[in-house]
């Protein structure tokens, strides 16, 4: 069964910016014919488009554009004004809402996300993030994929002059049927799953998370005869086989999820906790009770001669609430994460993890080789016992890290092999607010040995926000993050992805400080800034022009 490409309608555009620049680059791109093309088990047909356009990464400080039909085929031409020195910045990007497309695969709200997407061009943003849910694409049978909706967001976005980067989430969207942005595993593997419950990670209660399939059984048939490593590859290379002619022109981006949350980790803790248990201090569980896991745990022990050590996680691992000096695993000095048991648990987990990661990371090298796009994978950003000794949060995330021990290191080594990007969050984060309300975390101790560790293996970086609404400490506490990692490098390769496109952010003072941190980030000129690692960077004045400005009252998404 093939699905036909939407039916996009053309409109104009005509946008207007105070511009200070006496003159304006260009580059031009080849123009693109995007031929009907089909597939097996695929819907990839794409109307016939040509594609005229003078674009430049670069920031624009004006623009304009219009878009007609011709022969049929959808021209447009859009003519973008841009600061010389935009290419020593860094771009950014802006997240979709969740539910942008729905589960019958149709744009909700497409005149305003019109809308928005002109307004993020003239504030000079590069693009946009949509995730691409694995739970809707192929949500009814396996290898039947459905684009649709996906396709007219990145013809939305050439039209409007933004670029794209799609996020491939192979994890659970919210937590039961009942939240506004529930998008489950596809129903098929649901259904595999009440066959076989151990596809699902287990902690020791025998408590199921859903929101990912556990590694355990990473390459074994357990999805309609297929691993779940097949499963991610053929989506991968049907997004790739569909998309293929945006590749590197308007998809300039591809992270490919890892875990729950899209994150390289395991579920320790339920995702409908993760907004709130740094602030409770939440311990986590080991994910290693389903049988898969129990297996590779065992043959692991077997092999070390060590047969008692494969029955589970550590004994003494306390409850997820409890203060980790009052568990026999977790505390400081004495705890069991130091004994020989503890420290070939702990190698095991972590390396179940890397070695999930790697697979993935080969797939996806592999499927995407040759087409001009960046590859990106996201860590967790699990700050909130950071401060311990046995960094007990980390630890039951994956993250071999401790007092003594870079668990970080290995992962962006393993990110540099495969010409990753690592992208993380909480870039707005600071110690000084957080150990108010808890002591022991510290996201930006967490945050610069992640940077270290991404500039020590020269892995370009991606930087995200934790929190939607944010003042203009918090904009300056993000550049003052990604002037940690880029000062003194020789070609520093820095991004940022606002999370995410909501209506609060177009009202009118909350666009005015996004505006003004996109040029901020844009101009280059935030790197050459004096870096002070004990406070703000210098704070450069706000220049936002009023047409600009004005765009965040005339219209909201929500």
């Amino acid at each position: 069964m093939a699905i036909a490409s939407p039916s996009v309608p053309s409109f104009s555009a005509s946008f207007c910016c105070i511009r200070t620049e006496s003159s304006v680059g260009f580059t031009r791109f080849p123009s693109i014919a995007l031929a009907h093309t089909r597939g097996v088990r695929t819907h990839p047909l794409i109307r016939r488009l040509a594609v005229s356009s003078r674009l430049n990464s670069s920031t624009p400080s004006g623009a304009g554009g219009s878009i007609s039909p011709e022969n049929g085929d959808m021209q447009y031409e859009l003519f973008h004004g841009f600061s010389p020195q935009r290419r020593t910045g860094s771009p950014v990007y802006v997240t979709l809402p969740v539910d942008a497309v729905s589960p019958n695969g149709q744009v909700r709200r497409r005149k305003v996300m019109i809308q928005s997407f002109r307004a993020l061009a003239m504030a000079g943003v590069e693009g946009v993030v949509m995730e691409v849910w694995w739970g809707l694409v192929e949500r009814n049978q396996p290898m039947f994929y459905d684009w649709k909706g996906y396709l007219e967001i990145v013809e939305l976005a050439r039209k409007c002059g933004l670029k794209v980067r799609a996020l491939l989430a192979f994890h659970q969207c919210g937590t039961s049927p009942d939240e506004p942005h529930w998008i489950p595993l596809p129903l098929w593997v649901l259904e595999e799953i009440d066959k076989d419950p151990d596809i699902a990670y287990s902690d020791r209660f025998g408590r199921r998370n859903m929101e990912y399939i556990s590694l355990g059984c990473d390459t074994l048939p357990v999805l309609h005869g297929r691993s779940p490593i097949q499963a991610y590859t053929d989506f991968m290379r049907n997004f790739r086989d569909t998309f293929r002619l945006f590749l590197g022109v308007i998809i300039t981006g591809i992270q490919v999820g890892m875990g729950p949350g899209g994150e390289l980790r395991y579920p320790s803790c339920p995702s409908q906790m993760m907004a709130w248990t740094w602030r409770f201090r939440g311990l986590g569980e080991f994910q290693c009770y389903d049988k898969y896991m129990l297996a590779a745990l065992g043959a692991c022990a077997r092999e070390m001669g060590m047969r008692e050590w494969g029955q589970g996680d550590p004994l003494g691992t306390g409850s997820l609430m409890q203060n980790p000096e009052f568990t026999e695993f977790f505390k400081s000095y004495t705890g069991s994460w130091r004994t020989p048991y503890g420290e070939f648990f702990l190698e095991w987990y972590s390396k179940m993890l890397l070695l999930h990661g790697e697979r993935i990371c080969r797939e996806a090298e592999t499927i995407f080789r040759g087409t001009e796009v960046n590859i990106s994978a996201k860590v967790g950003s699990i700050h909130w016992h950071y401060d311990k000794e046995s960094h007990p949060s980390e630890l039951t995330a994956g993250y071999y890290t401790t007092s003594s021990r870079d668990g970080y290191l290995p992962i962006a080594r393993m990110f540099g092999r495969y010409g990753f990007t690592l992208c993380c969050s909480s870039f707005e984060m600071k110690d000084v607010e957080e150990k108010l309300m808890n002591p022991f975390s510290s996201p930006e101790g967490f945050l610069m040995q992640l940077l270290w560790a991404a500039r020590r293996c020269g892995v370009p970086l991606e930087g995200e926000n934790s929190a939607a609404d944010m003042d203009d400490s918090s904009f300056q506490q993000i550049a003052k993050m990604a002037k940690f990692y880029s000062d003194g490098l020789e070609k520093p390769s820095f991004s940022f992805k606002f999370v995410r496109m909501h209506k609060n952010m177009f009202e009118y003072n909350n666009w005015r400080r996004f505006s003004n941190f996109v040029r901020q980030m844009s101009s280059g000129d935030i790197f050459r800034a004096k870096l002070d690692c004990g406070g703000d960077i210098n704070h450069f004045p706000t220049f936002v022009t009023a047409d600009v400005a004005k765009v965040g009252i005339s219209f909201t998404y929500c």
